[in-house]
């Protein structure tokens, strides 16, 4: 590859990577981008993956440097996505076409409707900038089998997982939206590390591509996670409707 293609690699992944960890989107810049490099479709989703692995392990470890962290729980929840993210991954080395836009969109609407309506959960705003561990936790069998589903989207495509996780985390599972992100990219750096190692055995990956990806996604990631954390769940709400709005507008018309 070039030069300015790795960096605007670089500089497109700084965005992703913020996007990613705030609400979710980020790799529809990345990979449309390695598409308009002429990389092919298979190739480009698990180049993503190298970046997407960078990101998520910047973000836990900015997550639990100020104190929010469950591994038990991650861990839990991570192996049942995984599951799902290896099969999930079996399919998306051969996945192709452009149909999977339409669905993601629809993906996108439901979401949005999930994660606006039904009874809002009432916390005190000091919850919300509190360490998780003793926090309740609701429909824990539930949310599990939903991970599975869940890591399934994340193993075949990536793309706009975030937006699935959320609202699982969220309504399902009563957790706040700070937190749903702390458990967000944990769950997701743990899958990721599955369904990166299929995508490597049956697709020669672009690693200068992808590591130039992972940088600026590990930066943007980096700042998502800062931001996360001290801006709240009400900015972190707004960033999610806006891009979700945004993008499916781009789904479905453009």
């Amino acid at each position: 590859m070039e030069i300015w293609q790795i960096l605007l690699l670089i500089f497109v992944g700084v965005f992703a990577g913020w996007l990613n960890v705030m609400a979710g989107g980020g790799s529809l810049l990345t990979v449309p981008l390695m598409l308009f490099m002429d990389i092919p479709a298979p190739i480009a989703n698990g180049t993503n993956r190298i970046a997407i692995l960078a990101q998520n392990i910047t973000a836990v470890y900015t997550f639990y440097r100020k104190g929010f962290s469950d591994i038990k729980l991650g861990l839990s929840l991570s192996l049942f996505a995984s599951i799902g993210a290896v099969a999930g991954a079996w399919f998306g080395v051969h996945l192709d076409g452009v149909w999977f836009n339409r669905i993601l969109a629809v993906v996108m609407i439901l979401v949005m409707i999930v994660m606006a309506t039904g009874k809002p959960i009432t916390q005190d705003k000091s919850q919300q900038t509190q360490p998780v561990k003793n926090n309740p936790v609701k429909n824990k069998v539930l949310g599990h089998l939903c991970m599975v589903a869940a890591g399934f989207w994340g193993g075949l495509i990536q793309i706009g997982v975030g937006f699935i996780f959320m609202p699982i985390l969220h309504r399902v599972m009563g957790f706040n939206l700070i937190q749903v992100n702390m458990y967000k990219v944990f769950i997701i750096l743990n899958y990721t590390i599955i369904a990166l190692f299929i995508f490597a055995s049956q697709l020669q990956l672009l690693w200068w591509a992808g590591l130039g990806l992972a940088l600026g996604n590990s930066i943007g990631g980096w700042y998502g996670a800062h931001t996360t954390i001290h801006k709240g769940e009400a900015w972190i709400k707004t960033v999610l409707y806006i891009t979700l709005s945004a993008f499916i507008i781009k789904l479905l018309f453009f």
